[in-house]
Parts: C-alpha cells; sequence; structure tokens
C-alpha cells in the first residue's frame, strides 16, 4: 500500500446544494444499507489485500475508535468503518488505454462500502474499455464493531427511531466534508501522475452509486478543484439542485421499482436543463436498489454498456495519440 501526501482541507462552499438534496442524504443514510441487510447473512472476513491501493493521507477520520472491518452478502464484500481513505487503479492494458479516467465512488449509506460490485468490478470493466479507473475508498461514519451490534444498529436506522433530524443543506454538506476531501485529493493524485498513468488531465470523471453518487454530486457541486469533467449518478435520489454554469455532463440510471429514490420526481434531471447543460437519463423498469454490476434478469443490466457509448459519443473515449 503506497502513501501519497495529497492533504486537501475541505472548504465551505455549500451553496450548490439544495435542501432537498440534504434530505435525500438523511434519507439514504437512514434506510439504504438496512434494506440488503434483511435479506442476507453478513459474514464477517478478514481485509482483503489490497497491494495496489494508494492512502491518500487525507488524515484519519476525526474521533474514529473502532477499526476498518469487512464483510461479505450477496456473494460480495463491503467494508465499514473505513478510517484511511485509498484509492486503487485499474488500469488498462498497454496499447488499449484511451486517455478517459474515471474515479468510482461505492455506495452504502456512509455506512459500508460496497467494495465488490459496486467498487471492483465497475473499475475492472472500466480497465477493459480502456478506461483507467480508480476506485475511492472514502472515510465512513463509524458503527458498532461488533456484527451483531452493527446489524440491530442497521435495523434502528431503518424502522426510523433513530432518524436524525432535518439539517440545512450546508449542514449535510458539512456532514460529508471528509468525503469530500477524499474525492479532492483522489482528483489531485490522478492528476499529478496522470502521465505516468497515460491519462488525459482534462478527461478525468467520476461515477458514483447511492451515497457515492451523493458524493458524485456533491464532489461536483461543492468540491473546488476537483472539478470531474463527466459524472455518472447511478441510483442516487434525483432531488434538484442549483446547477452551476460550467456543470459536467450528467448521465443518470435509475430502477423505477427502486424502494428508495424511484418516486417519480427528476428534479435533478429538470436541474441540468434548465441550465442547457448535458444529461442522459435511463429509467429502468426493473433493477431495485443497488444493481450494480450484479448479473440480473433486468433491463438494468445495460447500464455499464450505456455509460461506455454516452462517454464514446461525448468524445471521452476518443484517443488522442
Amino acid at each position: 500500500m503506497t502513501v501519497v501526501n495529497a492533504i486537501i482541507p475541505f472548504s465551505k462552499a455549500a451553496r450548490g446544494l439544495t435542501g432537498c438534496l440534504a434530505a435525500g442524504l438523511l434519507l439514504f443514510a437512514s434506510a439504504a444499507t438496512p434494506v440488503f441487510a434483511q435479506n442476507d447473512q453478513m459474514t464477517p472476513i478478514a481485509i482483503p489485500s489490497q497491494p495496489d491501493a494508494i492512502v491518500l493521507n487525507t488524515g484519519p477520520l476525526p474521533g474514529a475508535k473502532a477499526s476498518e472491518s469487512w464483510h461479505s452478502q450477496y456473494g460480495s464484500v463491503f467494508a465499514r468503518n473505513v478510517t484511511v481513505a485509498t484509492l486503487t487503479p485499474f488500469l488498462p492494458a498497454p496499447g488499449k488505454a484511451t486517455g478517459a479516467a474515471v474515479i468510482v465512488a461505492p455506495g452504502g449509506g456512509f455506512r459500508t462500502l460496497s467494495m465488490q460490485n459496486e467498487g471492483w468490478d465497475v473499475a475492472r470493466a472500466l480497465a477493459d474499455k480502456g478506461v483507467a479507473a480508480f476506485v475511492l475508498k472514502y472515510r465512513l461514519n463509524q458503527t458498532p464493531e461488533d456484527m451483531a451490534a452493527f446489524e440491530a444498529s442497521m435495523r434502528e436506522m431503518f424502522s426510523g427511531a433513530a432518524r436524525p433530524p432535518r439539517q440545512t443543506p450546508e449542514q449535510a454538506i458539512a456532514g460529508l466534508s471528509p468525503q469530500i476531501a477524499d474525492a479532492r485529493a483522489a482528483f489531485a493524485l490522478v492528476r499529478s501522475r496522470a502521465k505516468e498513468w497515460h491519462i488525459d488531465a482534462d478527461r478525468i470523471g467520476m461515477v458514483g452509486f447511492s451515497a457515492g453518487a451523493m458524493l458524485t454530486m456533491a464532489t461536483t457541486l461543492a468540491g473546488e478543484d476537483a472539478k470531474p469533467a463527466f459524472i455518472g449518478d447511478i441510483y442516487g435520489p434525483l432531488s434538484p439542485v442549483t446547477v452551476p454554469a460550467d456543470a459536467p455532463p450528467l448521465f443518470v440510471a435509475l430502477a423505477a421499482d427502486d424502494p428508495l429514490f424511484a418516486h417519480g420526481e427528476f428534479g435533478l434531471i429538470q436541474s441540468w436543463q434548465k441550465a442547457k447543460r448535458p444529461v442522459e437519463f435511463h429509467y429502468y423498469e426493473q433493477g431495485g436498489h443497488g444493481f450494480g454490476m450484479y448479473p440480473k434478469e433486468t433491463t438494468s443490466t445495460g447500464w455499464f454498456d450505456a455509460f461506455v457509448s454516452w462517454m464514446k459519443m461525448h468524445g471521452y473515449m476518443k484517443s488522442k495519440n
């Protein structure tokens, strides 16, 4: 595991986030992970070897007491109590690189990270298409170290008994300051090594899943120097936001039977349209929440190919060599 000095302080640039997105953050933090936890056993596992992971050195999570741990579920693996952020590169084979790059932000309600289904598997698929991919293991909110206590805390959150009070947009963004700092450091690192990794510094995007989609949006709106060239929002909230004049092209994928965010309100899409910024929206009939790279008999599995085609349409996949 390599350590890189890329400490970037979080700023107070939160004006672009609206109250609706702040509500979405609260909804996900209190509901998303337990939706799955009810259906499959979480089994503790040893922390996997991650020899290519680069420590971003944004510092340890302030006040953290629980240590990082991992568990398996749904044939996939998840991390929690992440206190030190890392970035893991998945580079295309020599001669296949297009120069495009994507920072991948897994989801998990800011309490866990779906490292395989929404991280490594996505990154490998992108690298196979000639896109350099970087899985961001960002710092998480602390949870009980004991698995039984963790599961009980998630059931409590899902029941609404421990739902936090409504926050202002500024409070919501401030609550994500460690994660936004991690995302900014990830962009800074990739740009600093762009030549080494055969990447065009002007074609570095970000794709996020659920909570990772929220982080992608927060990074776009309040991440200052991060400035992703393009963004993918995969089953994140579609609440309206204030869109900056230079907002990047946006790709959105959501299933109509998503229990969290499929409520027939497409404010995020409309916000991008009103700002006259490019947006593409795929609304799949079935897929639920968290489909990611899982093999399913639903058209939602087509999101990845659609995302790659969208990148091609915008010229992000065209090699400059």
